[in-house]
């Protein structure tokens, strides 16, 4: 068991620490992320689960965009362009990447 405020405590936020990898086993694994400002990400090479744990803004997936907000899940399939826009000071995510 990982609680919310013991993962936030655990990651340290700085400019250039904004996720931690919490739980691995075989291809998945689970993090959390806080990105500052602006979310960096490139497409990754496994399918996401983003699920929101506070914060709003708009996901941009693929040529779409979308709201989002707390309690959302979000999923990205491997290799997609994809990011977080727009989003408030208090946006967290947990991020659940699995398979190959």
């Amino acid at each position: 068991k990982i609680s919310v405020s013991e993962a936030l405590s655990a990651l340290h936020v700085t400019e250039g620490n904004t996720f931690l990898e919490l739980f691995r086993q075989g291809n998945a694994s689970v993090e959390i992320y806080q990105p500052l400002g602006h979310d960096p990400q490139q497409p990754h090479a496994q399918d996401e689960i983003y699920v929101v744990i506070s914060g709003q803004g708009l996901f941009q997936d693929g040529t779409e965009q979308y709201p989002f907000g707390p309690g959302d899940l979000i999923f990205v399939p491997a290799g997609r362009e994809h990011r977080f826009l727009e989003f408030t000071g208090d946006f967290k995510t947990w991020v659940i990447f699995f398979g190959d």
